[in-house]
C-alpha cells in the first residue's frame, strides 16, 4: 500500500491497527507489517495463513472491511493482494 502525500503516519497508524485483531483470528500464524526504508509512505503485510480458506474469512472480518470504508482517504493508489503457496 502506497500513502498519499502527507498521509503516511496516519495510513501507518491504521495498519498497525489492523495487527492485532488479526493476530487473533483463527487461521493467522503470520501477520507482520513492513514499511519502506527508502520509500516511508510505502507498506506491505506479510501474511502467513493456514489455508486459503481462512484468509478469505480474514478478508471479510470485520476490521478489515471497517478499513476498506476509509482506505481512500489514504491511499495513492489501490492496494494490491499477491498470494504465494509455500513450495519448500
Amino acid at each position: 500500500m502506497v500513502a498519499k502525500p502527507g498521509k503516511e503516519e496516519e495510513l501507518k497508524r491504521h495498519l498497525i491497527a489492523l495487527v492485532a485483531p488479526t493476530l487473533k483470528e483463527e487461521g493467522c500464524v503470520q501477520y507482520d507489517l513492513h514499511q519502506s526504508t527508502s520509500e516511508p509512505g510505502r507498506f506491505v503485510f506479510y501474511e502467513n495463513w493456514t489455508s486459503r480458506e481462512m484468509l478469505d474469512r480474514h478478508a471479510k472480518s470485520e476490521h478489515i472491511t471497517a478499513f476498506r470504508g476509509i482506505r481512500d482517504e489514504f491511499l495513492a493508489e489501490p492496494g494490491r493482494v499477491l498470494t504465494y503457496t509455500r513450495i519448500a
